[in-house]
């Protein structure tokens, strides 16, 4: 799974620029990006990535048409939000838990 480094990767698919979200991703992780990035109010673009042999899983590109987004500072800025409008954590977004507690970290 990725992580949020903080880098803003950007090129294109097709013809249209974009800023890569996420590389690499099944199709369960893809679907519920696109989901939760249109609800933000972006256009996710879906590149299937080239399989290397037939028995290899699909797997995905998710992009968005923003080219000034970073999930890093959308997520810690806290501005995206769920479809019941809580703010999305670093765990909601790497989806490790449905919990959207405002906290970043346990504390101890």
């Amino acid at each position: 799974m990725a992580s949020l480094d903080g880098k803003h990767s950007f090129g294109s698919i097709g013809e249209t620029r974009v800023t890569f979200v996420e590389k690499g991703v099944d199709e369960s992780r893809s679907n519920f990006l696109k989901k939760l990035l249109e609800h933000n109010g972006f256009e996710v673009i879906l590149d299937e990535e080239k399989k290397k042999t037939e028995e290899d899983p699909q797997l995905f590109t998710v992009a968005v048409t923003d080219m000034v987004f970073n999930p890093t500072i959308w997520i810690f800025e806290r501005k995206l939000k769920t479809q019941n409008g809580h703010r999305v954590t670093q765990d909601y977004w790497f989806q490790r838990t449905n919990a959207t507690k405002p906290q970043y970290w346990k504390n101890s």
